[in-house]
Order: C-alpha cells, then structure tokens, then sequence
C-alpha cells in the first residue's frame, strides 16, 4: 500500500524543529533526513527512527519494531504530535549518528 504523501509531509512538519527535514522517496515509502543524517524511514503511515544506545537511554519506554520484513528494529514512534519530544529524540539520534564513522564497503 505504501505511504499517502499527506501523512509524510505532516510527519516532516512535525520533525521540523529538530532541523532541516528532508524526506527522500524510495519504494513507495519515504527516507527521513535531518540535517542531511538519514535517521529514520517512514512505512505504512508511521514513523520510524533508528536506534541508538544514548537514544535508547534517554527514551527507555519507545515500542521497537521493523518498518519492513527483514529489517532490523527501529523506534516506532506512536506519537509524532508531540514535537518537543520528538524533536529531542531526533537531535539526539542525530548526533550520535554523525559522529559514528561509516561503515566499510565490503570488497567482492
């Protein structure tokens, strides 16, 4: 079914004070990007953030779940009316994300 287009712009309004917001299409669901870190996708009309071991700690009681079949857990987030939290969450995720180094290419 994918994601309706409505739900993602408010999503990105909602994420709007954690920074510069950019959702990028992909499959019929949608990669979210703060800042220009990709943090979290958004499926079947929800919103999902990566998870960190200092997000995790700051926000203990986030459900953890898939946004697809075979995909690791992410945090889904239940209530993106909450901008202040979910602005936090994200600058923090952020953060962390921009400071661990990339991973590797494996050679073939």
């Amino acid at each position: 079914m994918g994601t309706h287009p409505d739900y993602a712009a408010y999503a990105a309004e909602q994420l709007s004070q954690a920074g510069n917001i950019r959702l990028r299409k992909m499959f019929g669901e949608y990669g979210v990007y703060c800042d220009g870190i990709f943090f979290g996708v958004i499926c079947e009309d929800q919103l999902f953030v990566k998870i960190t071991p200092e997000a995790e700690a700051a926000f203990p009681g986030l459900p953890k779940a898939p946004p697809y079949e075979g995909a690791r857990n992410y945090f889904l987030i239940e209530d993106i009316d909450n901008r202040e939290s979910l602005a936090a969450l994200v600058r923090l995720t952020c953060s962390v994300l921009r400071e661990t180094p990339p991973k590797r290419k494996k050679k073939i």
